[in-house]
């Protein structure tokens, strides 16, 4: 595995705890990818540096360390502009820069198995390549590539152009292509009937593929690892006698590239297209509420906001709390809770129906069987009001 370092901001919107938090996300990113995690930097500022993301001194810091225990990868917690990235590779000449975009996008090159989302994939990745040409030959020359993602060395500044002229052809082929896979996958949808869909949505490993497989009696690959999921897979169901189609998509992200947001469009139509939204949510990760936030803000810019949602609050045997101290100054959170009183906390109270389950240890799933079913059972009415439809 490469060893590895994490640099990030501690910036005036964001606390160091947060902070802390982003960088162990990034961090089991990072393990994905193949790297090891050795040391972390962080710097207090009130935006990151237009030129080098940190400051003089922190980045002089960095390079040290870097020369003296021999890392090979750096990998920054925010998308790097040009110019910070010809800046930075200046200053730590020898070592892989990633920003924490080109580190979802090299793994999701190593995780597209379908040819739909491989050339999903190699479209974000030229994408994000496109603007970074300019002025960045001589960065791109030694540019890492990828484990799993694309060869992007070549011959000098004197290639610049007809690179660019070749990049935005290959961009406009790979939009060719899925707008072919769009029409037939679009087909697909429209030859299932009028049956009932439920989609899987949530943060990235959250248990989504395992419940899938556990409702469907499917084998979905699963595994403790970010972004398990690439490709949407759909499955019919039939519970008693009241069959639906539940589908598991794409794993949601804070900071997704957009450039990822806009190549998948086609694979996020399941979750449009649904009737209900099943968002399964890692009860037991500490910042479950921040992981509900960004997987709500990424519903809405995919134009999702008012279908009926299910919120599944998965790994309840994972859950964990911090015992309170009546007589401590700081304030009660959120970590502060036990499990009971979670569920009598506002998710309970807002009308958004919920249920708490361990997928895992298949806790409660039978009750989580018959909500569905009820749910299931509710669209079908609405939707054949006159009709005695299977039941």
């Amino acid at each position: 595995m490469e060893r590895a370092i994490f640099v990030a901001v501690i910036s005036k919107n964001t606390t160091e705890d947060q902070v802390n938090e982003y960088l162990d996300e990034l961090e089991f990113l990072a393990e994905t990818d193949g790297c090891i995690g050795l040391k972390r930097f962080t710097q207090k500022l009130d935006a990151p540096l237009s030129s080098t993301y940190v400051g003089s001194g922190k980045l002089k810091e960095i390079a040290e360390y870097v020369a003296e225990n021999e890392i090979s990868t750096i990998i920054f917690d925010d998308e790097l502009s040009p110019s910070q990235l010809r800046n930075l590779e200046r200053e730590l000449e020898g070592c892989k820069l990633f920003d924490r975009t080109s580190l979802i996008l090299d793994i999701f090159a190593q995780r597209a198995k379908t040819a739909y989302a491989k050339t999903q994939v190699e479209l974000a990745q030229y994408q994000y390549i496109l603007p970074r040409l300019t002025r960045m030959w001589t960065h791109l020359e030694r540019q890492r590539g990828g484990k799993g993602g694309l060869n992007m060395r070549g011959p000098g500044e004197s290639q610049l152009e007809t690179d660019r002229r070749i990049i935005l052809d290959k961009i406009s082929r790979l939009k060719d292509q899925l707008k072919k896979i769009d029409r037939q996958m679009a087909s697909q949808r429209g030859n299932r009937g009028s049956l009932v869909r439920i989609s899987l949505v949530g943060y990235t490993n959250v248990g989504k593929s395992t419940l899938m497989n556990l409702l469907s009696k499917s084998d979905v690959f699963a595994e403790n690892k970010l972004f398990a999921t690439l490709d949407t897979t759909v499955r019919k169901v039939v519970f008693e006698n009241l069959p639906f189609l539940l589908s598991d998509t794409v794993g949601f992200i804070r900071k997704l590239p957009t450039q990822l947001v806009e190549s998948f469009k086609s694979t996020l139509d399941e979750v449009r297209e649904a009737d209900i939204l099943m968002h399964v949510v890692d009860i037991s990760h500490p910042n479950f509420e921040e992981q509900i936030k960004v997987v709500n803000q990424t519903l809405a810019e995919i134009g999702v906001k008012d279908k009926p949602i299910f919120v599944v609050f998965n790994k309840v045997d994972a859950y964990t709390y911090e015992e309170y101290d009546e007589f401590s100054i700081k304030p009660r959170t959120i970590k502060n809770y036990t499990l009971e009183e979670l569920k009598h906390s506002w998710m309970s109270k807002e009308n958004t129906p919920c249920i708490f389950i361990s997928a895992k240890e298949r806790l409660n799933i039978d009750k989580l069987r018959n909500d569905i079913y009820k749910m299931v059972e509710e669209v079908y009415a609405g939707r054949y009001p006159f009709e005695n439809f299977l039941w």
